[in-house]
């Protein structure tokens, strides 16, 4: 046989070696042509396009066709090493195992989809099976005796109800009823009650009626003259927190959807012809009046975007592969949704809790922006008194006081107030007078048993005072649109080694908080000339909560300062504001927010940077508010010499 070979060879004049190339080429031809009966000619230059080996497979070069039904078959573009030629018979061995996968991976995909193709033709046929009972059962009639039977228990049903709930009862029925949003309200109506009104995003703090703001706004823009909205004018109300995207289209409750005929169960006289049926969202039930949507941050992403576009047509449009305009079985309705898609020309109003940073951008571009502020404690003592008005009980004195300690929210004030009522007549009917005429009184006994059930705490755990502390200072944070007061607090002792003192600070409070302590060393040493270096000093925010950590660096030199010269600090102040190296007192967000928190934990002086100095509000009643510069203008405001009889905690 080696002869009869090597005779080849001769009359041929080719090498072994040539032959064995020769063999090669033709193994790899036969592999390429195994690939594109596999995908199809056409999926395959695609393919092999996508992964860099259209060139490689049509190179001349041996090597080169080897690389790319290694990048084709393994689907790896970053195969690049050019094989010698005592590589490829090894290579194309592994090429034609991966052929082979292959092969059998699509067998099996080929088996499955065969088997999915049969399941849903026979569900298919169980439908059709329904149908026809549902044609016979209709053909009998609809009723008989147990569905009678059901209609007559839900008519009885309909007899019977509860009174109104309490929140339905005390709720603000008027715009004047809601307290201390006057600003907020008069912002909201000149964007609603105007001839082209202005879709508006509220934000704020929970419970201080943004809700019920809008309702009202609505209410009262339908009665005043060169404004769009009739008496039918809507008020649709949703909870963006409920909604989500769904990437089939099978449901939409917001902005509508198909139901096809066949799975997604089209009413029964449109499945029947195979007809889908369109099903209007809340923004077509909104057209011409207002879409609320309440905690608008929480929405899906994607049906975010959705809503942009229909609020930018102002109609919702609809597709369904069922959809046949030429079938003139086709009803006139449905034809429309179709052609032209449904109205949803409204005005949204969102509300959040968020900040502004974190809704989408897009929306607050479109939208215009108003702020509800906080509740102070003198607000919520007039929603407490109000509500009592209306539940017409009699509050003993300090009771309002007392409900405004335990929350910053009207509606939590609301529900407390709610249930040392139920309390209160409890106790009547337990003493047998339940029945009588007697005028109920809520007592603070009754507030503070409520408190005590519910788990409640006071609010605010800081309060200001006269005293005066060495070391420890009020600093202002704030979350959520509500300020709170800091406690910072600062002790130093001498180091005991010249040049060697250590520098704590509790890690809870931050990594720009730990930053703010580094820049108050450098401004202490150039105030006071002295070196930290040489006190051991340990900074602490107490509690350990977590502060905004720029603005709590004019603070932390204050406290610094006082530890290390022994200079007590008035206790009914608090500071707010960035600490540069030089000494500046750099601008910081939240001030509005903070300075009504300081009014709530009886703080007298705030002192907040210059550069802050228009966002300080307007009408703030028992506080003082000073802009500084620098820190020198604070230390001996906050660090009065000490007197004789100077009190000192």
């Amino acid at each position: 046989m080696k002869d009869l070979i090597q005779r080849i060879f001769k009359k041929s004049g080719m090498t072994e070696k040539d032959f064995e190339l020769n063999q090669l080429r033709r193994q790899v031809t036969v592999l390429f042509s195994l690939l594109s009966n596999l995908y199809g000619a056409d999926k395959l230059v695609l393919k092999a396009g996508k992964l860099e080996a259209l060139n490689l497979m049509r190179s001349t070069d041996l090597a080169e066709r080897v690389v790319a039904l290694q990048r084709i078959v393994f689907e790896d573009p970053t195969i690049d090493e050019i094989p010698s030629e005592k590589e490829i018979p090894a290579i194309l061995e592994e090429i034609e195992d991966g052929i082979a996968d292959i092969i059998a991976r699509k067998t099996v995909e080929e088996k499955i989809e065969r088997q999915v193709t049969e399941k849903m033709q026979e569900k298919h046929n169980e439908y059709i099976q329904e149908i026809k009972k549902q044609i016979v059962r209709e053909s009998e009639g609809a009723d008989n005796p147990q569905t009678l039977k059901k209609y007559a228990e839900l008519e009885k049903l309909e007899q019977r109800g509860l009174s109104r709930s309490a929140m339905e009862l005390l709720r603000p029925t008027s715009l004047e009823e809601i307290v201390g949003q006057e600003r907020a309200i008069k912002a909201l109506m000149s964007k609603v009650a105007s001839p082209y009104p202005q879709h508006v995003i509220l934000y704020g703090p929970p419970g201080v009626g943004k809700t019920t703001a809008a309702r009202l706004v609505l209410e009262a823009a339908k009665k005043m003259p060169r404004t769009p909205f009739d008496e039918e004018a809507k008020f649709v109300e949703v909870d963006g927190s409920t909604l989500r995207w769904d990437p089939r289209e099978v449901t939409n409750p917001l902005l509508g959807s198909v139901h096809d005929p066949i799975y997604q169960g089209a009413r029964k006289n449109l499945a029947d012809i195979g007809i889908p049926e369109p099903k209007l969202g809340l923004v077509t039930e909104a057209h011409g009046g207002v879409l609320f949507i309440d905690e608008l941050g929480e929405m899906d992403p994607m049906l975010q975007n959705k809503l942009l576009k229909v609020m930018e047509d102002k109609r919702v449009y609809f597709e369904s592969s069922y959809y046949d305009p030429t079938d003139e079985s086709v009803p006139q309705y449905i034809k429309k949704l179709f052609e032209d898609g449904a109205p949803a020309d409204f005005l949204l109003i969102g509300a959040t809790t968020r900040d502004p940073s974190e809704i989408n951008p897009a929306f607050r571009s479109r939208a215009a922006e108003v702020f509800f502020e906080p509740l102070t404690p003198e607000h919520i003592k007039k929603i407490v008194n109000n509500a009592a008005a209306k539940l017409k009980v009699k509050l003993e004195v300090g009771v309002d006081e007392v409900i405004s300690t335990y929350t910053v929210e009207g509606r939590k004030a609301i529900n407390i107030l709610a249930d040392a009522y139920g309390l209160a007549l409890y106790e009547l009917n337990q003493a047998g007078k339940g029945e009588e005429e007697t005028e109920i009184t809520i007592t603070k006994d009754h507030i503070y048993e409520v408190a005590q059930i519910s788990r409640l705490t006071p609010y605010v755990s800081i309060k200001g005072s006269d005293t005066l502390e060495v070391g420890k200072i009020f600093g202002l944070g704030v979350s959520g649109y509500l300020g709170s007061v800091i406690e910072i607090e600062a002790i130093a002792f001498k180091a005991s080694e010249k040049g060697k003192g250590r520098l704590r600070f509790n890690e809870t409070a931050g990594s720009m908080a730990k930053d703010s302590v580094f820049n108050a060393a450098s401004v202490v040493r150039k105030l006071t000339g002295k070196d930290i270096a040489d006190y051991d000093i340990h900074v602490n925010v107490v509690g350990g909560g977590r502060i905004d950590g720029p603005s709590a660096g004019v603070a932390i030199v204050l406290a610094i300062i006082s530890a290390i010269e022994n200079r007590p600090i008035r206790q009914d102040i608090a500071v707010t504001g960035e600490i540069s190296i030089q000494g500046r007192v750099k601008p910081v967000g939240g001030v509005f927010e903070k300075i009504y928190g300081a009014q709530r934990a009886g703080i007298r002086q705030v002192f907040v940077p210059k550069d802050n100095a228009n966002d300080i509000p307007k009408d703030c009643k028992g506080i003082e508010i000073t802009v500084v510069d620098r820190v020198e203008e604070i230390i001996d405001l906050v660090m009065p010499p000490l007197k004789k009889k100077a009190k000192v905690s």
